[in-house]
């Protein structure tokens, strides 16, 4: 059941009541049996289930028996507002509230209802009859001035119900004109019609025949229209039902259609961007350009070496080639050194020139007094 409250609105609540009361007016009954068992298939009592709040309950019990009282009134059809009585007795009954939220009657409805219940009693149907004194014993039903609450120096728009045309009694204006009473009276009528004409004709058995300004079987020929007219205006709405079906089913094929063109439209363009960023290669960066997949044998690892970054750090280092030279000078000098002294005949001794090297490196130390 999708009954959760929100700001002033039950979305879905409406839906899953309408689609019981089309249910129960396919079943073509109005005994309480049969909306028993819709009732029990739906699991409609479990509908004011998982409120944990007082508050909400509350709110949602208000909403859901001001939606169904809606389809107990006029212009609804009879069987629509017998199941919509049904409905209202379950809900009542099922409701979680404590104490029971009751159900919102205006003062001006209520002959229209009483109207109803004496249709009821006459028709015969005593479960519905019964059912509607049982919540007129329970005190289901709460009066009020107004359908719907007003408050003091506030403009709210008041939303207009919008009926279903599938319940609602057809308007027959021809029905509405010639009733059963009206037929029965209209026969008398024609009745004592006929026995005038025999009473002021010469043959007083029947009537003369200047006299027969209207037909005789008038009435029965009226009556026999009317049901016809009836009989073609639920053919009508029968059909008229069937497009809306077939619309409707259309409707969800084509949505299905262009679900399934989106779906495949998306997965393409996925493929495509795939397949874009797999054949691109991605330049690595400097701190990761060891880990870089080589293309190329031969051309790549050329390139590589000889990349500015590694001349870059080859030229920041260029102490190891300066000491290898100095060295080389130092042994130079030295050669030198010995082919002058061999000359002069004086000796050398390299130790001392190293420790005098030496004692040029280290720093003197301070002696403490």
């Amino acid at each position: 059941m999708a009954a959760v409250a929100e700001a002033g609105s039950v979305p879905g609540l409406q839906a899953d009541c309408e689609e019981l009361l089309g249910a129960f007016q396919e079943a073509d009954t109005v005994r309480f049996e049969r909306f028993a068992e819709l009732w029990r298939e739906r699991r409609f009592h479990t509908i004011f289930h998982g409120r944990i709040r007082a508050l909400e309950r509350n709110k949602l019990t208000k909403k859901t028996l001001e939606l169904a009282q809606q389809y107990f009134l006029p212009p609804y059809a009879f069987q629509i507002r017998v199941g919509a009585l049904y409905l209202l007795y379950g809900l009542y009954n099922t409701q979680l509230c404590q104490p029971k939220q009751k159900i919102r009657i205006a003062l001006k409805d209520w002959p229209e209802i009483l109207k109803f219940q004496q249709e009821l009693i006459d028709s015969q149907h005593y479960d519905a009859a019964y059912i509607f004194r049982t919540l007129r014993l329970a005190r289901a039903f709460h009066f009020t001035a107004m359908p719907k609450l007003l408050n003091y120096r506030t403009k709210k728009k008041i939303q207009e119900n919008e009926f279903k045309e599938e319940f609602k009694d057809p308007s027959n204006r021809v029905s509405s004109l010639i009733t059963n009473d009206v037929l029965e009276e209209l026969m008398n009528i024609h009745e004592h019609y006929q026995k005038m004409k025999c009473v002021i004709s010469a043959d007083k058995s029947q009537p003369d025949k200047a006299l027969s300004l209207i037909k005789d079987e008038f009435v029965v020929t009226l009556k026999d229209i009317t049901l016809e007219h009836q009989e073609w205006q639920q053919k009508r709405m029968k059909l008229f039902l069937n497009a809306k079906e077939a619309d409707e089913v259309l409707n969800k094929k084509e949505e299905g259609t262009s679900l399934e063109s989106e779906g495949s439209e998306r997965a393409s363009a996925l493929a495509r961007i795939k397949y874009k960023s797999y054949s691109a290669v991605v330049e690595a960066s400097k701190s990761r350009r060891h880990r870089q997949v080589k293309l190329e044998s031969s051309e790549s690892g050329s390139d590589y070496r000889k990349s500015p970054s590694r001349s870059r750090k080859n030229s920041r280092r260029p102490q190891p080639a300066l000491r290898r030279g100095s060295l080389e000078f130092k042994g130079e000098m030295q050669a030198e050194k010995e082919t002058v002294t061999q000359h002069i005949g004086m000796p050398v001794i390299t130790e001392e020139d190293n420790s005098g090297e030496e004692e040029l490196s280290l720093p003197k130390r301070r002696r403490r007094r």
